[in-house]
């Protein structure tokens, strides 16, 4: 059975022209072609396809997947460097993964600060508001804040000093 690029990109949640662009880029040279020259994907091009998309969105350009998948034609002895090139493009997405924690995190601690003040009719409510009194994630952002503030507070005392 064959699909149209309409039908592939419903089925990967992906726009049509993502597909065609992903062609003229060279990522789709596996993909067979109908007597019209449209490209006619095969049940069996759906993991590339998916494999492609998915590097996309974990942050790598067109370029390094093309560069990919050409090590990935080449065959088994470029499974190495395959490997290499996924390790490290894991350990970027887990960095970004991290940083949005972080940013969601802030997020939240926002988000119960300005519900606690909409109900007190004031942000004045957390300025003498013990640790103990907030949740505990709320607790961990507040830590850091303040952690931040001392640190800034040495900065600037050593650099008084100097």
């Amino acid at each position: 059975m064959y699909y149209t690029v309409c039908e592939v990109a419903r089925r990967l949640n992906l726009s049509p022209h993502t597909i065609r662009f992903y062609g003229k880029e060279g990522l789709l040279d596996f993909v067979d072609r109908d007597q019209n020259g449209n490209r006619i994907f095969k049940e069996s091009d759906f993991e590339r396809l998916f494999i492609i998309a998915s590097l996309k969105r974990a942050g790598m350009t067109i370029k390094q997947i093309r560069e990919f998948t050409l090590l990935c034609d080449q065959g088994d002895s470029t499974i190495a460097q395959r490997l290499k090139i996924i390790l490290d493009q894991k350990e970027s997405v887990e960095e970004q993964i991290t940083e949005l924690q972080d940013a969601l995190d802030v997020l939240k601690y926002k988000t119960w600060l300005y519900e606690v003040a909409l109900e007190a009719g004031t942000t004045a409510v957390h300025d003498n508001m013990p640790l103990e009194e907030m949740p505990p994630s709320i607790q961990k952002v507040k830590e850091r804040i303040r952690r931040l503030t001392v640190d800034m507070e040495q900065l600037y005392k050593n650099a008084a000093k100097a």
